[in-house]
């Protein structure tokens, strides 16, 4: 049964919550802000509430404010008698030392000083079993922590962090490219569950999810974040799919209430999918897969729950914000801070009752180490965990009480965790003993405990785990022995490999080597005759600091029939720029090797990321040369990304266009000499060769505009021929790729007045598509006639909708006065406020009928709607815009018309428009790719995206308007767009 336990009128939007050891319930609730961070940080609008139920129904009934002033919370923890809130940029530590229900005591326990606009920097934290405090890092803000050995630790990415109590001994635990890294559960032996938005780039309806966060793992989605933290090969695999659900809350079911079956399941809050999931985890080798189910699923589209947690009773509680929340929420869509939320509590019909399940009738300051032992194995989750952070405050005086615990096989696992929460030499001699148990739990939590501390003295216990037949035991066991750093293990982990291995235990014992940094002793298993054992080699010295690899240790295994080695030599190649001049003597050799073409892609790559230097560009224009190698040859120019493009390379490409090369290669050059475009030298005749090549009308329109869009402006002739020939790439009868192109080549040819004025019949009849594109190409004209005849084009234009004051005022600055007032008068009427919009959205859904999925299918995909050109819907489509695969879970018939009608109105989380300003006075608008150090990436069209210099950036801000362009509405009749509705809201594969 479900029952609401707190309403409104108690906590009104709450987020997460937790319980200390009275049953009193601390929930941190939102003011409904969606305000900027930097203003909600500074006027901190939010609180923390303490529940009470006096009565013992089951229902709270009084609530005081615990703290105010708190900056937006992400996670609450109740860890001896303090609450502990992530509140970007810091983790408070609140304490009420009076007993009047208000913190009288605020410590800023952990200070993260960084804060970003969607203020996911921090979540959490979180206890783990081991005593130590745990939280997640999220966004990619620049973040230096100092390492218990000293080291300073300088990072972008995403982490799970820990540290001791008193603040010490900060940590990463694992490393990712996703954006959010939220929820954090941990099985009974120590291992960690993370849930996180984006562990992949959406496709195929998969985004966020759950993984298994192994020490030292490197998880998605792939980011530039990444780069400089050590990885044991690709990026690590996720376990559980859950996608586009925005996970908040996790948790680990302790108790067996709800029967045993449920017993250590996880529990998922899914803000997106307004449900709360299940997962029962099963082992999979050296980790795990999950069997999932909805446990609790509203139809109601603003139930957002953003936490579960187990009541010590037993029950489930069920936290539901409300539909507040927008700030970087593209499901909300609108601010609804006035629908709000409540605590819900799930109890099994039926279902066994615990007697004082608090423990709130033991004489928990007078019971001594051997009472408490006693209390290890109670049938009551919190009056075990209770006693474990007893006995560990007890120290010393607790130790010989645990060290016959361990012996007991009810109590050992829990007796491992509290010797782990006590600094001492007798509790890691206490935990090595429990570290060879029969009980494979126990001998995990025992390794776990020593890595922990880094406990010398567990070498053995260790090296025994690694030989156990246990996947997940050898596993622990590696990386105990890697954060021992003892030189001695590499023989045995290499010698692990000898049985069956899977990417967790790979990564493991890869991982370990590493930390041991023992090159000498590593590289003894290249000569091996285990592949397994090869390739774990190969990356823990290619990784590990003193390394010393050699590139003729790797490239003899290009050419390997071992397609595990072979992966693996290309995985290391691609990342080892300094050894592109060795590799070149051998490039040739490698290609007659190379029997599939599937192979050849790759092998491109890895001749692109070594072509800097001289001798490969040499051997890469050789290749280009010969008919079996051509086509590689001429894609890895493509990807190179030189900034001096060497003569050689523009010889090749000028004969490939001028040869009856085949279409295929004929592409490959064109797509190479676009690559050039920016970063030629001796052009003269590779311009004239493109330039023939597009006027020779027996080459496609689409391969004759890439001709033309790899001239530099200068070199596109402005005769009646091309501009006849890209204006009628206009046409709404073409593609949207042909009609892009054509628009790009138009928006940087250099025209005259008359060109321009027979262009600007073209702009009345651009779709919103090429709009902006187009617009460029009048950005520098200042005759009057023309600046006129253009605003006239515009507001008669099919795509005025589309037209946004930010779109179109840059490109009018050059014309005279008497353009600029009508401009103004233009501008503003583009300029549409939020009530306006609410108000034609109404308007809108009261006309728009019932459509038909199957006719939205088509119109979805054609050119006219040209949603599939950056959407994609399981495996096909753009990439530009989110995923669409299961957009009907998400969003409401509202929403999908509003994203429509007004995609300006928000953005989806890794999709959000940056503006670009160089150092040149060029402004690039687009969804950012890459953020790197050597360059920016903005994709800035279906098929199209810009790549700037780091050095040439002058600026980086938020853009305003999506890549999406509006108006797409005025495009379709009434009934085209409730057909499109309709096909969306049943997308939900």
């Amino acid at each position: 049964e479900i029952e609401l336990v707190a309403g409104t009128n108690l906590v009104p939007r709450p987020i997460e919550a937790d319980f200390d050891e009275q049953g009193r319930l601390y929930v941190t609730d939102s003011s409904g802000s969606n305000d900027k961070v930097e203003k909600q940080l500074a006027e901190k609008p939010h609180r923390v509430v303490r529940l009470e139920d006096t009565d013992g129904d089951g229902r709270f009934d009084k609530s005081i404010t615990f703290a105010d002033k708190m900056m937006l919370p992400q996670g609450c923890m109740w860890l001896d008698g303090s609450l502990y809130v992530a509140a970007p940029p810091s983790i408070w530590k609140l304490t009420d030392t009076n007993n009047d229900g208000v913190a009288d005591v605020r410590v800023e326990w952990f200070q993260g000083k960084t804060l970003t606009g969607c203020a996911n920097d921090l979540h959490g934290p979180y206890a783990g079993p081991d005593g130590w405090i745990y939280w997640c890092k999220g966004a990619f803000a620049k973040q230096t922590y100092t390492l218990p050995n000293g080291k300073e630790f300088t990072t972008r990415a995403s982490h799970i962090f820990r540290a001791r109590p008193d603040g010490t001994g900060v940590e990463p635990v694992m490393t990712g490219g996703m954006d959010n890294p939220v929820g954090l559960a941990f099985t009974p032996e120590g291992e960690r569950i993370l849930s996180g938005t984006f562990f992949q780039n959406p496709e195929g309806g998969k985004r966020d999810g759950l993984i298994h966060a192994l020490y030292g793992g490197v998880y998605g989605k792939p980011n530039d974040a990444l780069e400089g933290h050590p990885r044991t090969g690709d990026l690590m695999p996720i376990m559980t799919h859950l996608g586009p659900a925005a996970p908040a809350g996790l948790m680990r079911y302790e108790s067996e209430v709800f029967g045993k079956e449920f017993q250590n399941n996880l529990f998922t809050a899914c803000f997106n999918l307004h449900k709360i999931t299940r997962h029962i985890l099963e082992p999979l080798g050296a980790t795990y897969k999950t069997r999932d189910s909805d446990f609790l699923v509203s139809d109601n589209t603003d139930f957002h729950p953003t936490d579960v947690l187990e009541d010590p009773d037993g029950s489930l509680i069920v936290v539901d914000t409300g539909g507040w929340y927008k700030l970087c929420c593209p499901t909300s869509q609108l601010e609804k801070p006035d629908v709000l939320g409540g605590i819900y509590r799930i109890r099994k019909l039926g279902g066994s009752k615990l007697e004082d399940p608090r423990g709130l009738k033991i004489l928990w300051s007078t019971l001594p180490p051997d009472s408490l032992v006693a209390l290890l194995d109670d049938a009551r989750p919190a009056v075990r965990i209770r006693a474990v952070r007893r006995l560990g405050a007890l120290k010393e005086a607790a130790i010989p009480a645990l060290s016959q615990a361990v012996l007991n096989p009810t109590q050992a696992l829990n007796a491992v965790w509290a010797l782990t929460q006590i600094e001492s030499p007798r509790a890691r001699e206490a935990v090595r003993m429990a570290s060879k148990s029969r009980m494979g739990v126990v001998r995990i939590a025992g390794l776990h405990s020593a890595s922990a501390w880094r406990d010398p003295g567990a070498v053995t216990e260790a090296v025994a785990g690694l030989g156990s037949g246990s996947p997940h035991l050898a596993r622990v066991a590696s990386e105990t022995l890697g954060r021992l750093g003892d030189k001695r293990a590499a023989p045995d982990l290499l010698a692990a490999t000898q049985y069956r291995t899977d990417r967790a235990l790979e990564h493991a014992l890869t991982y370990a080597l590493i930390e041991t940094a023992d090159p000498i002793g590593t590289a003894k298993a290249l000569s091996s005759e285990d592949p397994v054992q090869q390739r774990i080699a190969l990356i823990a010295l290619d990784q590990m600091a003193g390394g010393q690899l050699k590139s003729m240790q790797v490239v003899p295994w290009l050419a390997s029939t071992n397609a595990l080695l072979k992966e693996t030599a290309f995985w290391i190649i691609s990342h080892r720029l300094e050894w592109g001049g060795e590799m070149a003597r051998w490039i040739q050799e490698w290609f007659k090797e190379i029997s599939s073409t599937s192979e050849r892609p790759q092998f491109a790559d890895i001749l692109a990321r070594s072509a800097g230097q001289a001798e490969v560009q040499q051997r890469i224009a050789e290749m280009a040369g010969q008919p079996a190698s051509q086509a590689t040859a001429l894609s890895a120019m493509a990807r190179s990304r030189l900034k001096e493009i060497p003569a050689s390379w523009i010889e090749v490409v000028r004969a490939a266009l001028q040869s009856n090369a085949d279409a295929a290669n004929q592409r490959r050059a064109l797509a190479a000499a676009n690559a050039f475009s920016s970063a030629k030298k001796n052009e003269a005749e590779l311009n004239a060769a493109l330039f023939a090549y597009a006027r020779d009308m027996t080459h496609s329109k689409e391969l004759r505009l890439n001709a033309l869009a790899a001239l530099p402006p200068s070199a596109i002739a402005s005769d009646t021929s091309t501009f006849e020939f890209l204006r009628a790439g206009l046409s709404p009868a073409n593609s949207v790729a042909e009609r892009g192109a054509a628009a790009s080549v138009l928006a940087k040819a250099r025209l005259n007045e008359s060109q321009l004025l027979a262009l600007v019949e073209s702009v009345q009849d651009a779709g919103p598509i090429e709009m902006p594109k187009l617009l460029a190409a009048f950005s520098r004209a200042t005759n009057e006639n023309i600046g006129l005849a253009l605003l006239a084009s515009l507001e008669q234009g099919k795509s005025f909708a589309s037209l946004r004051a930010e779109m179109v005022k840059p490109h009018l600055t050059n014309f005279p006065a008497t353009v600029q007032q009508k401009a103004d008068t233009l501008l503003a009427s583009l300029n549409t406020d939020a009530v306006q919009q609410k108000k034609h959205i109404d308007e809108m859904l009261a006309s728009v009928k019932s459509g038909d999925i199957r006719r939205g299918q088509a119109i979805f995909n054609s050119p006219k709607a040209a949603c599939s050109a950056c959407h994609a819907i399981g495996y096909l489509g753009g990439k530009v815009g989110p995923d669409l695969t299961r957009i009907g879970q998400v969003r409401n018939e509202r929403d999908l018309l509003e994203a429509v009608v007004y995609p300006d109105a928000s953005f989806v989380r890794s999709y959000e428009p940056v503006i670009v300003s160089t150092k040149s006075g060029e402004e690039v608008s687009g969804v950012l790719r890459k953020d790197g150090d050597d360059e920016v990436v903005l994709a800035t069209g279906p098929e199209t995206e810009q790549r700037i210099a780091r050095n040439d950036v002058a600026d980086m801000r938020p853009g305003t308007v999506s890549v999406m362009p509006s108006g797409l509405a005025e495009q379709l009749t009434k009934e085209e767009l409730a057909d499109l509705l309709a096909f969306l809201k049943a997308t939900r594969w």
